[in-house]
């Protein structure tokens, strides 16, 4: 693949409005999804995919207009948010009230695994979240919540047990020998913990003009086993400003990709030489040469997601 065919610009991103189970469950029913690189955690073949080679993680978006929440799901892998544009509110438990978090424009929260989680766009304008899932096949480990699966029943939307979605609305039925996706009993569902807020904000959120003062000079490390927010969920996360990337060319030793916050980016490689802006997604593949350099003045950040060698899976607690 050529350098251009690995950059999905952020004004080409195709979303779905079916993807997920509550897609017509009234307050959920505005929101879009976007399966950036990798196959994501879309339920819907109707979502669209723009590159499907996965480097080790699923980069992946959510946009929602103002008071459109996703509802309450969990996953066995990585689920880390970013926010791009607008202002979010990120609520975990059994009934989404065990703990909250706001985050900004920039903040990032890596959630651990194993928690019911939603959020809520609770801006004034179309916000957009970027997501990094853990693994290649990171919609292996998606659970919803009970109550959210018989609301969207209510609604005309039924997850088969095979994870596809039937819309009753559009006369589809469970196909022959596919039951519905069995709730989670009670006895299930001891196993996802109501996690007080505290310990979520401490370990697991970062905001952005922090880790921007932590950036004068060097990348901020931001996710990884020595870093701001400690896990090893397969990959590595940096915020990279204008002070902290020097002008020469790197040659990654694992597949790397690149996600504008703000300003603009200019990219060099042996392919040629691109600008990458805010939302745009780039992918590196593994021992491809690049530089990078703001090429504007003003504000200048940009997180860098790098696979590694850890396997995904629950949140590391070492």
């Amino acid at each position: 693949m050529t350098l251009h065919s690995r950059i999905v610009r952020y004004g080409e991103l195709k979303p779905c409005k079916t993807a997920f189970i509550d897609a017509h469950t009234p307050g959920s029913d505005q929101k879009e999804n976007f399966t950036i690189i990798g196959g994501g955690v879309s339920e819907s073949p109707d979502q669209h995919v723009h590159i499907r080679d996965t480097p080790g993680f699923n980069i992946g978006a959510a946009g929602q207009p103002p008071r459109c929440r996703n509802s309450l799901h969990s996953h066995t892998t990585a689920e880390v948010f970013f926010v791009l544009k607008g202002r979010w509110r990120f609520f975990w438990g059994r009934w989404g009230n065990a703990g909250e978090v706001v985050l900004e424009e920039g903040d990032i929260f890596n959630i651990p695994t194993g928690i019911f989680r939603g959020f809520e766009n609770i801006g004034t304008d179309y916000g957009m979240i970027m997501a990094i899932l853990g693994g290649d096949d990171a919609g292996g480990g998606v659970t919803w919540a009970p109550q959210v699966i018989e609301e969207a029943q209510a609604h005309g939307l039924i997850l088969g047990e095979n994870g596809v979605l039937y819309d009753s609305k559009k006369g589809e039925n469970l196909p022959d020998g596919v039951a519905p996706m069995p709730l989670l009993t009670d006895e299930d569902l001891t196993a996802f913990p109501e996690v007080p807020p505290a310990g979520v904000v401490r370990d697991y959120v970062a905001r952005y003009w922090d880790l921007m003062a932590l950036a004068a000079g060097q990348p901020a490390r931001v996710i990884g086993e020595d870093a701001v927010l400690r896990d090893k969920p397969g990959f590595e996360v940096d915020l990279l400003t204008r002070s902290s990337i020097s002008a020469d060319m790197h040659t990654p030793d694992q597949p790397t990709v690149l996600m504008p916050m703000r300003g603009h980016w200019r990219l060099v490689t042996e392919d040629g030489e691109v600008t990458l802006a805010p939302g745009d997604t780039c992918l590196i593949n593994k021992g491809e040469a690049y530089a990078l350099a703001p090429s504007m003045t003003g504000e200048a950040s940009l997180y860098r997601v790098r696979g590694n060698d850890d396997p995904a899976g629950s949140t590391w607690t070492g």
